[in-house]
C-alpha cells in the first residue's frame, strides 16, 4: 500500500547514499577495529547527512554494515530496506572494486550506464563509494584498495516491482542515485511548483526559461546559455505541467532539455514521461529510422533493443539521424500543447552531458 503522508512531504535518501554510508563505517572498522556510529558522509551536492547502522559485522579480513534505508515520504519500494556494503581488504593497487552480493542485480542486456556483467550500481555511487574509501585511507594511512560487495536483503522479490527484469537486470535491485538524495513524489506538489516557477520568471521579466527533465540535463544548457538559476524549471517527467501552463502563462523563448528516452516519449504525443505511466515505442522508433533511410536490419535490431539508449546507439552506428527526427517531433508536440504562443527549441542530452541533437526556436 503506497503511504499517504499529511503535512509536508519529507526527503530520504538514496540506495547509493546508504550504501556509501555502509562502506564508509566497514572500511573504518576494518582498519580500526570500531564502527563510526552515527556515519557522516558528504553528498555531491556537499551536504553532509549521518545514518545510524542497522548492522555491524566483522571477520579476519573484512568488515561489514548496514543501514536501513529511509526514502522519506517518496513511495518507493526500496523504503525500509537494509543495504549492506561488506568491504574486504585487496592486494595493493587493485583499486576498489564492485561486487553483488544477495539482492542486487546484475546487468545483462546493453543500453544501461554499466556494462554487461558488472553489479547493477551505477556510476555515480561508484563514484561516491571510492571517494569515501580514498577519504577514510587516508585518515589511517591505508591503502585505497578494497572489494565493496553490496547485498539487499529480499532485494530479489523488490526487484519484482522495478523495470529491472524488463531492462535485463537479474538478481535484484540496482543502486541508484545522482545526488544521494530522494526527493518526494507528489503530482500535486511537483505541478504546484512548477507553477511557481514559471509565475517567478514572468514576473521578473525574464524572456527565456529552461526547463529540464533532470540534473544532467540543467547543468548542461547552463553552461550553454548562463541563464540565472530560476530560470530553470525543475521539469522531472511532468511535461505536460510546463506546457499547458505556458499555454495560459506565456513566456518569449522555452528550451526544452532531456534524455533520448525522456523525449522519445514526448515525440510519441506522452505528456507525462514517467516510466511507470508511459513507455518507449520501439516499433515506431524503428520506423522513424527507415524513414531516414535504415537498413531492414537496422529497425529489426531497434525493434528488439532493450532501451532507447541501445536503439539510439545503433541508429549512430549507421549514420542514421534518429535523435534529430526525435526532437524535431517532440518540438512539434510542445508547440501544439503550447498553441504555439511560446517559441521552443528542444535539446537532448546523452548521460555525460553532451548534446546529441537539437532543434533550434520555433
Amino acid at each position: 500500500m503506497t503511504r499517504k503522508p499529511e503535512g509536508p512531504l519529507r526527503r530520504g535518501w538514496t540506495t547509493g547514499a546508504c550504501a556509501t554510508a555502509a562502506a564508509k563505517a566497514a572500511f573504518t572498522a576494518l582498519l580500526t577495529g570500531e564502527f563510526p556510529d552515527p556515519v557522516e558522509i558528504v553528498l555531491p551536492k556537499g551536504e553532509r547527512p549521518s545514518f545510524a547502522l542497522a548492522r555491524r559485522d566483522r571477520g579476519e579480513d573484512w568488515a561489514q554494515a548496514g543501514i536501513i534505508k529511509d526514502a522519506g515520504d517518496d513511495p518507493d519500494v526500496t523504503h525500509l530496506a537494509l543495504i549492506q556494503s561488506k568491504v574486504r581488504a585487496l592486494p595493493s593497487r587493485s583499486g576498489v572494486q564492485f561486487k553483488a552480493g544477495e539482492g542486487v542485480g546484475t546487468v545483462t542486456k546493453p543500453g544501461l550506464p554499466i556494462e554487461v556483467g558488472e553489479p547493477a550500481i551505477n556510476p555515480a555511487p561508484r563514484r561516491m563509494m571510492a571517494e569515501v574509501i580514498e577519504e577514510v585511507a587516508i585518515t589511517y594511512g591505508a591503502e585505497p584498495d578494497v572489494e565493496i560487495e553490496i547485498s539487499v536483503p529480499g532485494g530479489e522479490e523488490l526487484a519484482k516491482q522495478t523495470w529491472n527484469p524488463r531492462l535485463g537486470i537479474i538478481g535484484g535491485i540496482s543502486i541508484l542515485g545522482t545526488t544521494g538524495i530522494v526527493h518526494p513524489f507528489s503530482c500535486s506538489a511537483w505541478i504546484a511548483s512548477i507553477h511557481s516557477g514559471i509565475d517567478v520568471i514572468r514576473a521578473a521579466g525574464l524572456e527565456h526559461a529552461a526547463a529540464c527533465t533532470g540534473s544532467t540535463t540543467e547543468s548542461a544548457v547552463q553552461q550553454l546559455y548562463r541563464l540565472p538559476d530560476f530560470a530553470f524549471i525543475d521539469m522531472g517527467d511532468f511535461a505536460g505541467a510546463v506546457l499547458k501552463y505556458l499555454r495560459h502563462h506565456p513566456i518569449k523563448r522555452l528550451t526544452l532539455a532531456g534524455g533520448f528516452g525522456k523525449f522519445c516519449k514526448l515525440a510519441d504525443g506522452f505528456l507525462d514521461l514517467h516510466s511507470g505511466r508511459s513507455q518507449v515505442n520501439l516499433e515506431r522508433l524503428a520506423r522513424w529510422a527507415g524513414e531516414q533511410g535504415a537498413s531492414d536490419l537496422t529497425q529489426r535490431l531497434i525493434r528488439e533493443a532493450n532501451t532507447a539508449s541501445e536503439a539510439l546507439t545503433m541508429a549512430q552506428q549507421q549514420n542514421v539521424p534518429l535523435a534529430k527526427v526525435v526532437v524535431e517531433k517532440a518540438q512539434q508536440v510542445a508547440l501544439e500543447e503550447v498553441n504555439g504562443k511560446v517559441a521552443i527549441e528542444v535539446l537532448v542530452y546523452d548521460r555525460d552531458g553532451n548534446m546529441v541533437a537539437g532543434t533550434g526556436f520555433s
